[in-house]
C-alpha cells in the first residue's frame, strides 16, 4: 500500500472541493481564535488537507510525493510494512498538527487570522528524507544546478525562522520551521542510528 500517494490523492480531492464549498473550507480552516474559543482542536489536523489554490496544492504535494517515497521506503527497510505504518503517519500527520502548534499560541486572540495547507507535515517528511540521504542533490529552481540535502535543510530553517519572524507575507513559515524540526528529533526517536550516519555523511562530504 503506498500511502504517501493515498494522502497526496486525498488532499487534493479535498482541497478541490473545498474551493467549491466555502462553508466547508471555513469548517476545516486552522482558526486559532476559534480553537480557543470552541476548542474545535480538530481544526488543527484538517486545515492540513486545505490549501489555498492549485499552485500551493501542487508545489507541497510533488514536495511530499518526493521524499515522502524515500522515507517510505527507508521506514519499511527498518521497521517492515506495518511498523512503518504507523511512525510515517505520525511524521506526516503529527508535523501538521505540532507544527501550528505555535501558530496557535500566536494569534489565538486574533479572530481575522486563518491558516491553512500541509507545509507543516511536508517538511517534516522533506527532513526526515535527508536525514536518509543528507548529501543527496536537490533541485531548487531556477538554480540551475544541485545543493546537497543538508544544506539546503540549514537554508531552509534560517529562511523560515527570519521570515517568520517578519510575518508580512501571509504565509505560515513557522509551520516550516517547526515542521523540520519534528521530522528531524522524531526520524532520530525511530532510527537513533541516523544520527551517526548522518554526521559520518557529511564528515565524507566536506573532508
Amino acid at each position: 500500500m503506498d500511502i504517501t500517494l493515498i494522502l497526496v490523492v486525498l488532499t487534493a480531492i479535498v482541497s478541490v472541493y473545498a474551493w467549491s464549498n466555502p462553508t466547508f473550507l471555513d469548517k476545516w480552516i486552522l482558526s486559532p481564535f476559534l480553537v480557543a474559543k470552541r476548542q474545535e482542536y480538530y481544526r488543527f489536523l484538517t486545515s492540513g488537507f486545505l490549501h489555498a489554490d492549485w499552485m500551493h496544492l501542487l508545489f507541497n504535494m510533488f514536495a511530499f510525493f518526493s521524499f515522502g517515497q524515500l522515507v517510505q521506503g527507508g521506514f519499511e527497510q527498518i521497521f517492515g510494512v506495518e511498523g512503518s505504518l504507523w511512525r510515517y503517519l505520525l511524521l506526516y500527520l503529527g508535523g501538521i498538527i505540532v507544527s501550528d502548534i505555535p501558530t496557535y499560541l500566536r494569534h489565538r486572540q486574533d479572530p481575522d487570522y486563518r491558516s491553512l495547507g500541509a507545509s507543516g507535515g511536508v517538511a517534516s517528511v522533506i527532513f526526515s528524507g535527508i536525514l536518509f540521504q543528507p548529501i543527496g542533490g536537490i533541485h531548487i529552481f531556477p538554480i540551475p544546478f544541485s545543493i546537497p540535502g543538508f544544506i539546503f535543510g540549514f537554508l531552509y530553517l534560517g529562511y523560515s525562522y527570519y521570515m517568520g519572524r517578519r510575518s508580512g507575507d501571509n504565509i505560515n513559515h513557522d509551520a516550516h520551521f517547526y515542521g523540520a524540526l519534528y521530522g528531524v528529533v522524531l526520524t532520530l526517536v525511530f532510527i537513533p542510528q541516523i544520527g551517526p550516519y548522518f554526521i559520518q555523511q557529511i564528515q565524507q562530504y566536506l573532508f
